[in-house]
């Protein structure tokens, strides 16, 4: 049962992902693009195994930033949601600030953390956070917002003080949405990481990306590109695994419902 239901889940996407990669070399290989244009996958796979040193050396420091922009973010966001949620006048005054704060064009704010913050680390993290910050508030928000209400009036009934409420009721009912919303969250970090390597940086696939774009080498581009799915893969798939030893109940919850 549990392997059918696997199977059920993964294969549609994966016969999808076959035959998109099917046509595209048939395209490239044919003719009917350009090769320089719209490389084939074969050559962009070789291309990118004869730089895979390169590949992985500015991969790291992609990794690193995002990492740490993440941790940042996660603790950040859950300060600001547990102190927007004890204050529901804080709460009515910043979060329409927040939402406000997600209409800055990222490939406009990039330029200017750099310029704020030099060529090292600091940008890519602080770009990190930034981008990956509003969906973690909203989420822990929302969880917090689902409590059980006859549960919370209980406690109160038996003299239980506001923060144990929010401790023993609030919290815990906040982690389904917080895992939604870190899975969310994570595949926006590796992005904002490459957009502020493409603003300024000294290493990253941001760097490497925008190297061979200017000799032309869109073979190599599209190799990048690869190796930051691959870790935005690999990030969302750690997310998911924390989830499953941390908070096993929320996977049986979203299974019943479905």
């Amino acid at each position: 049962m549990r392997a059918t239901k696997w199977a059920g889940a993964v294969l549609p996407p994966l016969v999808a992902f076959v035959a998109l990669l099917g046509i595209w070399q048939f395209v490239s290989s044919a003719g009917l693009v350009p090769p320089d244009m719209l490389p084939a996958p074969t050559r962009i796979a070789e291309a990118g195994g004869g730089e895979s040193a390169a590949l992985v050396k500015h991969a790291l420091p992609t990794l690193t930033a995002t990492l740490l922009g993440f941790s940042l973010s996660v603790a950040v966001a859950f300060l600001s949601a547990t102190l927007l949620d004890f204050s529901p006048l804080l709460r009515s005054a910043i979060l329409p600030l927040l939402v406000v704060s997600q209409t800055l064009p990222l490939i406009a704010l990039a330029p200017l953390v750099v310029l704020w913050f030099g060529f090292g680390l600091a940008p890519k993290v602080m770009l990190v956070a930034f981008v990956t910050f509003f969906p973690m508030v909203v989420g822990l928000l929302r969880g917090f917002g689902s409590a059980d209400p006859d549960a919370e009036s209980l406690l109160r009934s038996m003299g239980a003080s506001r923060w144990r409420v929010f401790r023993m009721i609030r919290l815990p009912a906040s982690v389904p949405s917080f895992f939604s919303a870190l899975r969310i969250s994570i595949t926006y970090a590796v992005v904002g990481t490459i957009f502020a390597e493409y603003a300024g940086a000294v290493a990253g696939l941001g760097v490497y990306m925008q190297s061979m774009k200017n000799v032309f080498r869109t073979d190599l581009v599209l190799a990048a590109v690869a190796v930051s799915s691959l870790l935005t893969l690999a990030l969302f798939a750690l997310v998911v695994l924390i989830e499953r030893l941390f908070a096993p109940w929320v996977r049986i919850e979203r299974g019943a419902e479905r």
